[in-house]
């Protein structure tokens, strides 16, 4: 009896937990089907009155936010790419090959991990600048192509890696990038999956960096295009819920995607070493 009062008792929790995390998002999604007068008039209302799809086309037409999504898709896959080709290479040296400085080097990536993302905004803006890169694809992703985060995790889910299965690929005349490719990576779907999505949902949010070095209106990301539903007369309510929903559609797609690798990275992710 103990036991299902307490099962019933966490399934309340979860459940509770549940509705508070999903109801912003059920509010704005039927918001965007309400035009700004009810929206005014009875701003926490669920269910709309008179659905209406003006928002999303408005969303379309005003701006160009297809543009934006382009971009934003872009930026966010080419960033999550490099961040796991740089994240791969990095965590197999740090976690199997021996060099000199090994553990050094490692601890000095682990210290830039405590060093707030605006201390090294401006030496980055610098850099950008001088190399002609604002208001371009290059300026947004390759200061970001690489995190000290990703090759932590990583290197973490490397060591938990048999060795016996790094010696026999050595037998079978394997070369480390062969190992890496052949062996590690295969072994290791969870944690890329997990970084994948931590990547590019940080990527396709990022909105200070874009910015900073964008001033020309095709080069916008989705996250200044929201910007732009606001006017003088104010943030046209239900336009701006509509471009969220829109904007949101692709990192929910992306966690759905890789959901039971995400869960399984999360999971059995190791902390040796």
């Amino acid at each position: 009896m103990t036991k299902r009062i307490g099962r019933v008792f966490r399934y309340a929790i979860l459940i509770a937990g549940a509705v508070v995390m999903i109801f912003p998002f059920f509010w704005s999604f039927m918001t965007s089907f309400k035009d700004l007068r009810e929206i005014l008039r009875d701003p926490f209302s669920l269910i709309p009155r008179e659905f209406t799809l003006k928002n999303y086309v408005n969303v379309f037409t005003k701006v160009p936010f297809a543009r934006y999504l382009l971009n934003s898709t872009i930026v966010a896959l080419a960033t999550t790419f490099l961040q796991l080709v740089t994240a791969s290479l990095a965590a197999f040296a740090f976690a199997r090959m021996r060099f000199r400085g090994r553990e050094v080097i490692f601890y000095i990536f682990l210290v830039t991990m405590m060093i707030p993302q605006q201390v090294v905004m401006i030496p980055q803006y610098l850099v950008v600048m001088r190399l002609n890169m604002d208001n371009s694809y290059f300026g947004l992703i390759m200061p970001h192509a690489a995190t000290a985060i990703s090759i932590f995790f990583l290197r973490q889910f490397f060591l938990t890696i048999p060795r016996d299965l790094e010696d026999a690929a050595t037998i079978d005349g394997c070369g480390p990038l062969r190992t890496l490719f052949n062996v590690f990576l295969p072994l290791t779907k969870p944690a890329i999956a997990t970084i994948a999505v931590f990547s590019f949902m940080w990527s396709w949010n990022n909105y200070f960096w874009p910015l900073l070095i964008i001033s020309e209106p095709e080069m916008r990301t989705v996250q200044l295009g929201l910007a732009m539903f606001k006017s003088e007369g104010g943030i046209q309510w239900g336009e701006f819920m509509a471009a969220t929903v829109v904007a949101t559609l692709p990192i929910m797609i992306a966690y759905f995607i890789a959901q039971k690798q995400f869960v399984k990275g999360i999971t059995l992710t190791g902390l040796k070493g």
